[in-house]
């Protein structure tokens, strides 16, 4: 019995440890996301008075509008975790 309960054991540590990477993964995602939307939107608001003609690239239309998305998909993915950890079940 003793060994089943430390198989047990050492099944649950490890899924905590598992959780814990994937919610620190999911953090980093968006932490990463926002700078990638910060450093497009600076790029674009760089093409518009007074520093520039007002008609910004397609390229830094193109860029910060993939930034968002992308920070939508890791805020999506972090909302998954923490209901997961709101409803208890991590």
């Amino acid at each position: 019995m003793t060994g089943q309960n430390d198989q047990k054991e050492q099944k649950d540590q490890q899924n905590d440890v598992d959780n814990r990477a994937e919610e620190a993964r999911a953090m980093e995602r968006v932490v990463n996301a926002t700078r990638q939307v910060q450093v497009a939107f600076a790029a674009l608001q760089g093409q518009f008075a007074p520093q520039g003609s007002g008609k910004p690239s397609k390229m830094a239309l193109q860029t910060f509008d993939a930034s968002l998305q992308a920070l939508e998909d890791a805020q999506a993915a972090f909302d998954d975790v923490l209901n997961d950890l709101l409803d208890g079940k991590r």
